[in-house]
């Protein structure tokens, strides 16, 4: 497990911990088609259509309704990578109570935010194409700033300040990028 360090050994961003080949090659390609396989739908945000395709099981946050509502169980070809996150996490498997499956076709990012407050760990693995994770927590009149590689395969975990303090995005990428996504509530 790596974490985000400055030259110094301080944590860059307290909180941020990430770790590469999380999962194999094979485990990728096999996320990625149980991804493509699943029923997709573009994420919707108060009446806004984002060009990213999602679905979540377990708990899902409705944006229309501003809501967390149940959706359908997390699927069993799921468990072995969350209780994966878990471990990661240094968390019960069962603490993560949500699981969201992300397909970023080309064109398609996430913009600046922070996960909803009924939330709390966050472990999020990589696909496909490498992307970079940005994150900004404002200083006064300015943006204090921290970027995070997401390699293939890899994982991050997002905790305390990290998860609370700093909102992050994924800028528009030119190639088709998966991710899968757990979280825990609050």
């Amino acid at each position: 497990m790596t974490r985000m360090a400055d030259l110094f050994g301080a944590p860059a961003l307290p909180g941020l911990a990430s770790v590469g080949d999380f999962v194999t090659t094979v485990e990728e390609q096999a996320l990625i088609a149980a991804i493509d396989a699943a029923d997709l739908s573009a994420f919707r945000f108060q009446g806004w259509t984002g060009k990213r395709l999602t679905i979540s099981y377990g708990w899902a946050y409705d944006f229309d309704q501003g809501r967390l509502r149940r959706g359908d169980p997390v699927p069993d070809w799921l468990l072995p990578f969350r209780d994966r996150a878990a471990q990661f996490a240094r968390l019960p498997a069962t603490d993560f109570v949500q699981a969201l499956l992300i397909r970023y076709d080309p064109g398609a990012g996430i913009g600046w935010h922070k996960d909803r407050p009924v939330f709390e760990h966050v472990v999020g693995v990589s696909l496909g194409a490498p992307a970079t994770m940005r994150f900004r927590r404002r200083r006064g009149d300015r943006f204090e700033r921290v970027t995070m590689p997401l390699a293939p395969r890899g994982a991050y975990h997002l905790s305390g300040a990290a998860r609370h303090e700093w909102e992050h995005s994924i800028a528009a990428m030119d190639r088709t990028r998966w991710s899968v996504t757990f979280r825990s509530l609050a």
